[in-house]
């Protein structure tokens, strides 16, 4: 692989993962709502995987070529986001730190043994994991990224295969993102620890970029199709 078309990348990617987004709103609140983040970051990361894996296979080019699959994924990806955001917009008063939350993040009930953790706190783990995976892996601008950015950066004259290359720009994308959300949602639960109540604005206001982006998704799909009907 050319070092230099891979030093261009990680600064590209680099900044990409910097730049405030979706990702950074669901790490925010999925940290503030629970007591760990690493399953939001985990499928933050998943979702990203997928693109780099379809991407490889080299179907991530025939579904952005493909303008109705494009269109309906752009849809699904909107009404999820829609979802994602009016459910974090509803449970913000619930943000805080107290030890009462504590407890009930760890999955303790009061007449549970200490340290045995309920049921409920791993389907909780396994559900924000996996809405983790749905928002970078519906995400059509994701896929448009695997799909137009990172190959600029894939050498044909470089030893290792092409497929090979995209998998470990792909990858090294993946790791970026790893640690760019750990240290917001990080960061974010030490600033906001003892202050439960801008815990809770904080969480409001990351539902309503959800929604926002959602709405600028969805948007941009029906503009054109009522400007359609309308011309006819």
């Amino acid at each position: 692989m050319n070092p230099q078309l891979f030093l261009a990348f990680l600064v590209v990617a680099g900044a990409l993962a910097c730049t405030p987004g979706v990702d950074w709103a669901y790490s925010i609140a999925a940290g503030l709502k629970q007591r760990s983040f690493v399953p939001a970051v985990a499928g933050l990361c998943g979702g990203y995987v997928l693109h780099t894996v379809l991407m490889v296979a080299g179907l991530a080019a025939l579904l952005a070529g493909a303008p109705g699959v494009l269109g309906w994924l752009t849809v699904a990806g909107a009404a999820y986001l829609l979802w994602l955001g009016f459910g974090t917009i509803r449970s913000w008063r619930g943000a805080t730190f107290g030890a009462g939350s504590a407890a009930s993040a760890e999955g303790t009930t009061a007449g549970s043994p200490a340290g045995i953790p309920a049921a409920p706190a791993e389907s909780n783990q396994f559900r924000t994991f996996l809405q983790g995976v749905g928002t970078s892996g519906i995400n059509p601008k994701g896929l448009l990224f695997f799909v137009a950015l990172v190959p600029q950066f894939v050498s044909p004259e470089a030893s290792l295969p092409v497929p090979v290359q995209s998998a470990l720009l792909g990858l090294t994308f993946v790791l970026l993102v790893a640690v760019v959300y750990t240290c917001v949602a990080l960061l974010s639960r030490k600033l906001l620890h003892s202050r439960p109540g801008a815990a809770r604005r904080v969480t409001l206001a990351s539902g309503i970029i959800m929604v926002a982006l959602g709405a600028v998704l969805l948007s941009e799909q029906l503009i054109p199709l009522a400007a359609g009907i309308a011309w006819q």
